[in-house]
């Protein structure tokens, strides 16, 4: 039996161009990104996407700074999922009760979501950017119908709620 030997070599976009795509979380940044938030929420939307049996899915970053425990926005979607995986902390994730309406929920709950749990939303369900648990920077993975920010996100201005961590 003889065997064969093949020598690893760097991803490169042309390299890998024949394959597929990629994109390196780390390196993301406004300078060669496009952002429609600035710290101490970024969002990159659709950096790249996966077609799952001709549905297309946006793949995308959300960079949470420390900020407040404040909510004081929700949104939500009528006709997609969304998926959310914090990559390298643990993070609040708040949520309200799924609706296909534009009237936000009266009662928020708020989770703790440990870095590498992949969190699945129900069609309908309030929530928004999430918040960094401890104080340091985390990157959240993003599974969304490509460009539903544009088409099927709904904002929703909301009475502050406080996040208390005790």
């Amino acid at each position: 039996m003889s065997s064969k030997e093949v020598k690893v070599k760097k991803l490169t976009r042309d390299d890998f161009r024949k394959y597929g795509n990629f994109v390196n979380l780390t390196e993301v940044s406004t300078k060669d990104f496009f952002s429609p938030g600035k710290p101490p929420i970024e969002f990159f939307p659709d950096l790249t996407t996966l077609n799952v049996n001709g549905e297309i899915v946006g793949i995308s970053l959300c960079r949470v700074h420390p900020r407040e425990l404040k909510i004081n926005l929700v949104e939500h979607h009528n006709y997609t999922e969304e998926g959310i995986l914090p990559l390298d902390g643990d993070v609040l994730m708040h949520v309200g009760h799924p609706t296909r309406d534009s009237n936000p929920p009266e009662k928020i709950e708020v989770f703790e979501v440990p870095k590498l749990t992949f969190v699945q939303l129900k069609r309908g369900t309030w929530h928004h950017a999430i918040f960094s648990k401890d104080n340091k920077v985390v990157n959240c993975l993003i599974l969304l119908a490509e460009r539903t920010y544009h088409n099927d996100c709904e904002v929703e201005k909301i009475e502050e709620i406080i996040i208390n961590t005790d």
